[in-house]
């Protein structure tokens, strides 16, 4: 099968405009054949156009560069995954003193961590993971380690990264180069805002409404804390550089060895259930999401930040890799309206649906009421006339810039005891799922959602 490209480029084109995104690169990588093209424009205000050399921000999928790197360390046996990490970093310590023995760079790398990601402002140089790792002395458990899934936007792969910086003696942006960048041949794949050429760089936009179009994001990047976690710069060609590894045994396209086969097949097959499966898939492996397709299993790494976003899911069983970068959104039904028109001319399975709510379900909705929350999120989960609402409280600040309420109220479908349904509550979302689980002591304990766990505050 091949791919019609003027087709396809045809209906993203009109994807975009649908959904107010200004570009996408897309890159394809199928019995290893390349195929890229971008559509649309890197900056609404200069009009300069995409191209498949334009640069995006990759978000979280970061964090699949920085656990490749640190398997690096696993194949030198110079740590272990189940070692505790006070082991390589003996100052390690949390709030709980069982968390901070027990702690491995298994919990790390598959978020089962549990720790709040209370580090402070560990500044803006090179030093930040080492101040990471010292200021979360008296960070909380979220849960206890191993307990759940409950993914950490930063925390978790900065320490990992400060392993790293310890053995090898370097900074974490100097041994992604060392490690990856450089033996793989990239060269326009960059873990610093600074190092980026803007020439190429796409510009983030957000959106308040689709009368209004995109707007140039007011923050251009994250802070440094995030680098290991969610700072890369890439193009869908390079990205899908790293898919090829995950599709040939740890080899790069330019035939060097990045990782062992053992590794891979170590970050594919260690798996974590995740309580809320449907929105990317119910299994969380090292560094990947891991899906099921119509009985295919899908890996997944994604990625935002504010106003880029970055997809990538790799087939191993078909010898494929999909990439989709885009400087707007995120929506899950564009990347997989995307995906979709690809994986239909290559004849393979496509995304599947969301669950139809169940209807014959009777359910204790008292159970489930309450508020759910860390710092910087809140949930309420309330009963009303026999249906279940949740109320989501946005930060004033970002409610204000949006134009929208400090607090927004869905409807909850159930899907099953655990699961719901969360219809959109404007046209610029899409339906979304939660999980409301762990019964322990009567009432549901946590609140899971976009990859996030959310304990019960009251």
């Amino acid at each position: 099968m091949t791919l019609d490209i003027p087709r396809i480029r045809a209906r993203v084109a009109g994807l975009l405009a649908e959904y107010a995104i200004p570009s996408a690169a897309i890159g394809v990588l199928h019995d290893g054949e390349l195929t890229e093209f971008a559509v649309g424009v890197r900056n609404v205000e200069t009009r300069e156009p995409a191209t498949t050399d334009t640069v995006y921000q990759c978000g979280s999928m970061t964090k699949t560069w920085t656990a490749l790197a640190f398997m690096q360390l696993v194949d030198e046996g110079k740590v272990g995954l189940d070692e505790p990490v006070r082991t390589y970093l003996p100052g390690f310590a949390v709030a709980d003193p069982e968390a901070s023995a027990q702690v491995t760079p298994r919990h790390l790398l598959n978020h089962t961590n549990g720790i709040e990601e209370a580090y402070g402002d560990p500044g803006e140089d090179e030093d930040v993971y080492a101040r990471m790792v010292e200021n979360i002395a008296d960070a909380p458990q979220v849960f206890p380690p191993g307990h759940t899934h409950g993914y950490s936007a930063a925390l978790g792969y900065a320490i990992l990264a400060r392993i790293l910086e310890v053995h090898d003696g370097a900074h974490w942006d100097d041994i992604m180069r060392h490690r990856l960048f450089d033996p793989m041949g990239l060269t326009s794949t960059n873990s610093w805002h600074e190092q980026v050429d803007e020439a190429r760089a796409a510009t983030g936009h957000l959106i308040r409404s689709l009368e209004e179009g995109p707007l140039v994001t007011p923050v251009r990047h994250l802070p440094r804390a995030f680098g290991p976690g969610g700072n890369l710069t890439s193009t869908s060609r390079e990205v899908l550089a790293m898919a090829h590894v995950f599709l040939n045994k740890g080899t790069a396209p330019n035939g060097k060895r990045i990782v062992s086969a053992e590794s891979i097949q170590e970050m594919l097959n260690s798996r974590v259930p995740v309580p809320d499966p449907y929105m990317f898939g119910p299994a969380w492996a090292l560094g990947l999401i891991v899906c099921d397709w119509q009985g295919e299993t899908v890996y997944a790494t994604d990625g935002s930040t504010v106003g880029q976003n970055a997809r990538l899911r790799i087939l191993p069983d078909s010898n494929t890799a999909l990439a989709l970068l885009t400087n707007g959104g995120p929506r899950e039904s564009f990347s997989h309206a995307v995906f979709n028109e690809i994986l239909t001319d290559l004849g393979m399975a496509t995304v599947p649906d969301l669950p139809a709510p169940d209807t014959t379900l009777n359910l204790d909705l008292s159970r489930y009421e309450g508020v759910y929350g860390r710092p910087g999120a809140r949930y309420e989960v309330s009963a009303d006339d026999g249906k279940l609402y949740l109320t989501l409280f946005l930060d004033p600040m970002q409610a204000a810039f949006l134009h929208k309420p400090d607090r927004i109220r869905y409807e909850l479908l159930p899907v099953s005891e655990t699961h719901f349904l969360m219809p959109p509550a404007d046209p610029l979302e899409d339906t979304q799922t939660v999980a409301l689980y762990d019964f322990t002591n009567g009432s549901a304990r946590y609140l899971h959602t976009n990859c996030r766990v959310h304990p019960r505050q009251r």
